[in-house]
């Protein structure tokens, strides 16, 4: 990624420690700056099996209670996620500065995250990414487009949120919707 940007991951109570090493080894690869997370399901599974590079050494993977307390500061908040009202990825600007929330492997984001968020995109494909494919996705999705970040980056951070419904786009109906978890 380039130098003028920043870009930070959170994962809502991820499930397997696998996806969490792809995490970490893709967060590598494109760059982003740290990964947090929450829940304690992961805890309970920390090899990284999939994080062939070490990542973890050199790139932080912090644990906290709440991502919305812990907003990297100027970044805005951008939820993924397979939702009405989301944004189609291809058409996306990202801002400068982000902080992309992802849910678990087995549902979808809690609704408060998505209204808290600034903006909700989602990756269009006819059937459910994993949680490690979709950061993937999201992060060479923000390098291919180079420095063509959104320049309402001030505006974008102090956004009041958007009610989404936690209905899944029809376009893919076999999503899970459990209100507590993020099938991507």
């Amino acid at each position: 990624m380039s130098k003028k940007s920043y870009a930070c991951i959170g994962l809502q109570n991820p499930k397997s420690p696998e996806n969490v090493g792809s995490v970490m080894r893709a967060a590598g690869c494109y760059g982003a700056n740290s990964v947090f997370y929450t829940g304690t399901r992961y805890d309970t599974a920390k090899p990284f099996y999939t994080d062939t590079q070490k990542i973890y050494e050199e790139l932080p993977l912090i644990g906290v209670e709440d991502l919305k307390k812990i907003i990297p500061v100027g970044c805005v908040p951008v939820a993924v996620d397979l939702i009405e009202g989301a944004k189609p990825l291809p058409s996306y600007k990202h801002p400068a500065r982000a902080f992309y929330i992802f849910g678990p492997e087995d549902g979808t984001l809690k609704k408060d995250i998505t209204d808290f968020c600034s903006e909700t995109i989602y990756v269009p494909t006819s059937g459910c990414m994993n949680l490690a494919a979709a950061v993937n996705v999201i992060l060479y999705d923000r390098l291919a487009k180079g420095d063509n970040f959104s320049h309402h980056q001030e505006e974008l951070m102090h956004k009041p949120s958007t009610k989404h419904k936690q209905k899944t786009l029809e376009t893919n109906p076999n999503i899970d919707t459990q209100e507590n978890s993020t099938v991507l």
